[in-house]
């Protein structure tokens, strides 16, 4: 299905390597222009090549820079003042006890998984509304909403971007801009394929790994398997063109049956 997004330009934070990667992926394949982001300048510059290679017809950018330094932000901005489509996907996570969450380490999360994105949405969203036609995205987790209770640090941040998606569909009543999040559940990642890997034999199917891990750990996964970051793409690249503008402050659930609904 041709999803009406050639030409299109995204911003997708955090684009060099897991679901931020596989997104700037879906959405290239869909025709848009994807600015990858990263910290690390030679790691973006990497992803663009490999995007223009794979997808000649589209033109990725390099959009390297730290988004929590808000003079690094502020190069973005004049460097690519608009965009139709923002995906809000860099974020940090880390196992950690309630005791051992000192206000530095709340702070760090805020500036990280919330006020970066923030900063980002508050400078385009205006543009998006200018112009009549806009994506705004949240990558969250089912975290946001069923706490494992295994990092507090990090599921407050998600939850806190459910609220701030709220409040940015708010602003945009009756117009072709939307706000939205995605709660994806256990993603696999490059760190999570190399740690369930490495627990079970190496004769083994990473398959066959897969499915021991979610019945041992997750039983509670109707999916039973680790959801794929280029399924994320794939709906972000639906969220993102002109058929989902009924999507209008969605928190929308992908965590392959992890949270228990509740009529």
């Amino acid at each position: 299905m041709d999803m009406g997004l050639r030409n299109k330009t995204a911003l997708v934070t955090g684009s060099t390597k897991g679901i931020g990667k596989a997104i700037a992926i879906e959405l290239a394949k869909e025709g848009v222009n994807v600015l990858v982001n990263g910290r690390n300048d030679e790691e973006v510059e990497r992803i663009v090549k490999e995007l223009k290679s794979e997808f000649p017809a589209t033109s990725p950018q390099n959009a390297a820079g730290d988004l929590v330094d808000r003079q690094q932000r502020e190069a973005i901005f004049e460097k690519y003042p608009h965009v139709d489509i923002l995906v809000n996907n860099m974020g940090i996570y880390e196992i950690m006890s309630y005791e051992d969450v000192d206000d530095e380490v709340w702070e760090t999360y805020f500036r990280t998984n919330v006020l970066a994105a923030n900063g980002l949405s508050k400078f385009y969203l205006p543009k998006m509304l200018k112009s009549n036609f806009g994506r705004i995205i949240f990558i969250a987790s089912e975290e946001a909403i069923m706490p494992s209770g295994q990092m507090p640090q990090y599921c407050m941040t998600k939850s806190m971007l459910l609220s701030l998606s709220k409040s940015l569909s708010k602003l945009t009543v009756g117009t072709e801009v939307t706000s939205n999040t995605i709660m994806p559940g256990p993603t696999l990642s490059e760190n999570v394929y190399q740690i369930i890997d490495r627990l079970f034999p190496a004769d083994m199917s990473f398959s066959d790994k897969e499915h021991q891990f979610m019945a041992a750990n997750l039983p509670q996964s109707e999916l039973q398997r680790f959801i794929r970051p280029s399924e994320i793409g794939r709906l972000v690249a639906f969220l993102s063109s002109p058929y989902a503008t009924a999507f209008k402050g969605s928190p929308i659930r992908m965590d392959g049956g992890m949270v228990p609904t509740i009529f």
